[in-house]
């Protein structure tokens, strides 16, 4: 899934009785729209605890009352279902009970909205984010209008993991840097899921900014958008990460299988809930103490250091090909550069590919 550079400052289960869950079931007709071809959009709410199925009963109301609800144009019709009465019509390919069941997050994810088939989980929560509680998550089992980086739309299939999520900030900052956080904790949940379940580890590996790569072909990507308001920046993060899908490219668990034939396999539902329980973790010592203090991790995840990059500079009117050796991330998140005669370089992407910096490179002051 590609992703954008940096944020846009302005721009049932066994466990079943460790998580309350709930979900309700809403009709929305648009005034004046036709019902879609492929039928209504199914939503299914599910909820940790007590106090958060209230939170889900209270969008229930105000879903059911106005049309508070914003989607895409093709998603005409919104049927949304508490998951305890989602019926045999309405399969639920996503087993709640085993992700609330591995969630001990405090804040992120405790709120669920799934849905089979969406336009795109990042415009569900950033166009709707005033009405979901912060940290809810949006996962879907196909998406057809996905946001990627540049404006590029993102069509994924059947065993993608796809979710975007809610969280604000106050430090913009910060901010450029929140989406290599949230690729760290990616990184970290299959390594802890890998050696949780006794299985083969996966060299999963960030190429910058935040590509997702496994044996040099890439199997997810970050989006991160915000909106500034109130002294507050209203982000929507999203994820895309093969889990059970061999094309386009390859996924986790035919790596897997490759390493340890008949091995078993890799969750959605596991590995959504690992996610958002290392997130936590990883964005609260990034609140605190910086990106600085996790930049160690990061460098020892991603593909780049001691990478060699020629770049091209404009001086007296002349094109120059310098060639840069790749030392780590400046402070405000773009590559840290060096040449032979250790001239510092500040390197920017041209807005599709990482290998070409054409135009786009600044020499530090």
């Amino acid at each position: 899934m590609p992703f954008p550079v940096r944020i846009h400052p302005l721009a049932a289960a066994a466990s079943a009785a460790a998580a309350a869950t709930v979900a309700v079931i809403i009709h929305l007709h648009r005034r004046h729209r036709h019902i879609n071809a492929m039928g209504p959009t199914l939503l299914v709410l599910s909820a940790k605890s007590p106090e958060e199925v209230k939170l889900a009963q209270s969008l229930k109301l105000k879903f059911e009352t106005s049309d508070a609800l914003n989607l895409s144009e093709e998603e005409k019709e919104v049927k949304v279902l508490l998951d305890s009465e989602v019926g045999p019509t309405d399969q639920l390919k996503f087993e709640v009970g085993l992700y609330m069941g591995s969630l001990v997050a405090s804040k992120f994810g405790r709120l669920l909205i799934w849905s089979p088939r969406l336009s795109s989980t990042h415009d569900l929560v950033s166009k709707n984010f005033h009405e979901l509680p912060c940290g809810t998550v949006c996962i879907t089992d196909v998406q057809f209008k996905g946001r990627g980086r540049s404006k590029n739309v993102w069509d994924s299939p059947l065993g993608c993991l796809l979710f975007s999520f809610t969280l604000q900030m106050e430090d913009g900052k910060k901010l450029p840097l929140l989406q290599y956080v949230v690729s760290l904790a990616v990184t970290e949940a299959i390594k802890h899921l890998c050696q949780e379940k006794g299985l083969p580890q996966l060299d999963l590996r960030i190429k910058w900014p935040n590509d997702l790569y496994l044996e040099g072909l890439k199997v997810g990507g970050v989006l991160c958008t915000s909106s500034y308001q109130s002294k507050f920046f209203s982000v929507s993060a999203g994820v895309g990460l093969n889990v059970d899908n061999h094309e386009p490219t390859t996924c986790l668990n035919v790596m897997l299988q490759k390493r340890r034939p008949n091995s078993s396999k890799l969750t959605r539902e596991q590995i959504l809930a690992s996610f958002f329980n290392k997130f936590e973790d990883l964005f609260e010592i990034f609140l605190k103490e910086g990106f600085n203090v996790l930049e160690d991790l990061y460098c020892k995840t991603w593909l780049h250091s001691g990478q060699k990059v020629v770049i091209e500079e404009k001086i007296d009117g002349r094109s120059i090909q310098v060639e840069v050796t790749i030392q780590g991330l400046t402070s405000s998140g773009y590559l840290l550069a060096t040449d032979k005669q250790n001239n510092f370089y500040e390197l920017h992407p041209d807005g599709n590919s990482f290998d070409f910096f054409k135009g786009l490179v600044r020499r530090k002051l």
